[in-house]
């Protein structure tokens, strides 16, 4: 994330400095790129592995701060969650062994990470979205306290203009709004860079942005959000989501949410993009940086360009350019966001091997791939990707239809392999890397796959807190033993731990799925409600969404009884039966709270709200499950 010396610009003046700062830095760098200042003729690689910290009831572990205190070096940082952690890796000269140091360094960087972690009690994750995440998790309170991420939040937030609204709609439907930018801290991913020059810089941009959508596609591992069955690489829409400033007032006027694939190739340099995020993007958050990047250049000295690498760092393209230095002499980075992290370290090198062998192929044949290719079927077929993964049709070169594993199988795992040996690759690493590829795509069993045949395979009379539980469970053993993810078996049900890693939240086991009415509607219709769907309860909402009442079937009944003692019709509206004010309990209530508030107030319905807003429900039947877990455990015993 950058830099932590950082400031909200609260004042016009601040503001007006660093666009001054901001510009000055473009100007040094275009001078740099008239000068041949800048690297040219060497290809580096790099990573950064992100991951989250789970607790050994499968629950997100906020515990970064804690964590880091105990892990030596500077290539271990916080990230916007304290549930997350990210590690930089040592970049590598692209070529021989390269991939193979790559996935060392992440093994025994991630052990040292995991080691760390046993001392509390912590396991991690390789994974895009942590399955069991609860919106409770999102919190400001978890949010890592450092003056970057504050100010962040503070100034998005602010040119938001309110609450942020989330809409993703897949097999099942996400349609929420949160308060602050906590969302991005769902999203965790394996960022891998490509080092270019200058002169090239154009074409290979247009390259990694032609190839997103099959890489993506072979990647997929983020399918479930909330317990909801989304996209199968959700990250996609939730990251964009999550800091998008754009309020309502904007829908007629065309404007760019601050993370996005782009609107068209680039023609000649990397100004272009730099250009184009300083005129659309706001500067959100600024610094006090001395340096004058021009003067810098006029002493002799490379600048740091830190206004600019600042600004970039709040505005996310998928396909992002980086501008920095090795040793003193400065170059310019491709930086892939797309793919996610996990499902196995050695899944996240094939996928880097992938790109980094389609980046060398495509840009050696293509002197220009953006003449051969529409950029609108090029983001469409991003987005397809993003939506159904290897299950996904694309219109590739020529204009020609391909099935995702088709395209990926017959042309360009091909060019890959090509790729990479061209640029001397070990063959071995290639085999093995790309075969991981091969067997994921073919088989169709990527991690997102793995992830919902998982919940599918355990039935649908089992809580999805369990089967998500469950799955989190599986796959940190299995990462653990570090085989790809087409090796591996099916998450089972019994590696939950049971009731106990389920029931310990209301959100956790509440039931979402609900029938109510509206006070002024007539009694007969909560009498069908309840015959239709089998329910003993009804719960009663305003005009504005709000509870304020329930219907019980004893005070039906007892209605009912009375109308048809009198000979007369019920017409009378539910506020005249219903029970006003209900006792209710919110998300984040603890389980066996709920437990006490039931027998306390002896009532066998329990709404559940936030912000006088109804969101969920329990009941005795619910609590069912806790019962049967119980007795299962005892009997054992």
């Amino acid at each position: 994330m950058g830099t932590q010396e950082v400031q909200q610009q609260s004042t016009g003046q601040a503001q007006r400095t660093f666009m001054r700062n901001l510009l000055v830095d473009l100007q040094a760098l275009e001078h740099m790129l008239q000068e041949g200042m800048i690297e040219s003729g060497v290809r580096r690689i790099g990573a950064e592995q992100e991951l989250f910290l789970v607790e050994r009831n499968w629950q997100p572990a906020p515990r970064a701060l804690d964590i880091l205190k105990k892990l030596d070096g500077d290539n271990f940082t916080t990230e916007l969650g304290l549930f997350n952690l990210e590690i930089n890796l040592t970049p590598h000269e692209f070529g021989t062994n390269c991939l193979r140091a790559v996935e060392e360094e992440i093994v025994e960087q991630v052990a040292r990470v995991r080691e760390a972690c046993a001392e509390e009690e912590i396991e991690i994750a390789l994974t895009g979205i942590l399955p069991t995440l609860l919106k409770s998790d999102l919190d400001l309170k978890n949010m890592t306290p450092l003056p970057r991420y504050r100010a962040l939040n503070r100034a998005l937030t602010r040119l938001r203009g309110g609450a942020y609204d989330f809409h993703i709609k897949g097999l099942d439907e996400l349609n929420v709004k949160h308060n602050s930018v906590m969302l991005e801290s769902c999203n965790a991913s394996f960022q891998v860079h490509f080092q270019v020059g200058p002169e090239e810089f154009a074409n290979l941009y247009n390259v990694a942005q032609f190839i997103a959508a099959p890489v993506l596609a072979a990647a997929v591992n983020s399918p479930v959000l909330f317990g909801l069955r989304l996209w199968r690489e959700t990250r996609i829409a939730l990251f964009q989501q999550a800091v998008d400033t754009r309020g309502p007032t904007h829908h007629v006027r065309e404007t760019r949410p601050r993370v996005f694939f782009g609107d068209r190739w680039v023609k000649e340099s990397v100004l272009e993009l730099y250009r184009e995020d300083v005129a659309r993007f706001r500067t959100v958050i600024g610094g006090e940086f001395d340096e004058d990047a021009m003067a810098t250049l006029r002493d002799g000295e490379i600048p740091a360009l830190s206004s600019l690498r600042l600004h970039n760092g709040t505005v996310y393209r998928w396909n992002r350019a980086c501008y920095g230095m090795t040793d003193g002499v400065p170059h310019l980075r491709i930086e892939n966001r797309v793919l996610p992290s996990g499902p196995s370290i050695p899944d996240e090198v094939a996928n880097a091997a992938f790109w980094f062998g389609l980046m060398s192929n495509l840009s050696n044949d293509y002197e220009d791939i953006s003449r051969h290719a529409d950029f609108g079927e090029t983001k469409m077929n991003f987005l397809a990707a993003a939506r159904l993964g290897i299950q996904s049709q694309f219109t590739w070169l020529g204009g020609r239809s391909w099935p995702a594993d088709k395209l990926i199988l017959d042309e360009l795992l091909p060019r890959a392999e090509e790729g990479l040996r061209r640029k001397g690759i070990d063959e071995e690493d290639i085999e093995r890397y790309l075969g991981i590829i091969e067997k994921r795509v073919s088989r169709r069993k990527t991690g997102s796959a793995w992830i919902l045949d998982s919940m599918a395979g355990m039935g649908n009379q089992r809580n999805v807190s369990e089967k998500l539980n469950a799955v989190v469970a599986a796959l940190i053993e299995r990462q653990k033993d570090g085989a790809p993810v087409a090796e591996w078996e099916p998450a089972r049900l019994e590696e939950s731990g049971g009731w106990k890693h389920t029931f310990l939240r209301v959100e956790q086991f509440m039931s979402t799925d609900l029938f109510s009415v509206n006070q002024d509607d007539p009694i007969d219709l909560v009498a069908n409600l309840m015959k239709w769907e089998r329910i003993r309860h009804v719960l009663v909402e305003d005009n504005r969404g709000r509870l304020v009442g329930v219907v019980s079937y004893r005070a039906l009944l007892r209605i009912l009884a009375e109308g048809w003692a009198g000979h007369r019709e019920n017409t009378e509206a539910v506020s005249e039966i219903m029970r006003r004010d209900p006792i209710c309990v919110t998300p984040d209530t603890p389980a066996l709270r709920a437990i006490e508030v039931m027998q306390e107030f002896k009532i066998s319905c329990l709404p559940v709200v936030k912000k006088d807003h109804l969101v969920g429900v329990i009941t005795e039947r619910d609590f069912m499950d806790v019962a049967a877990e119980l007795l299962a455990a005892k009997l054992k015993e």
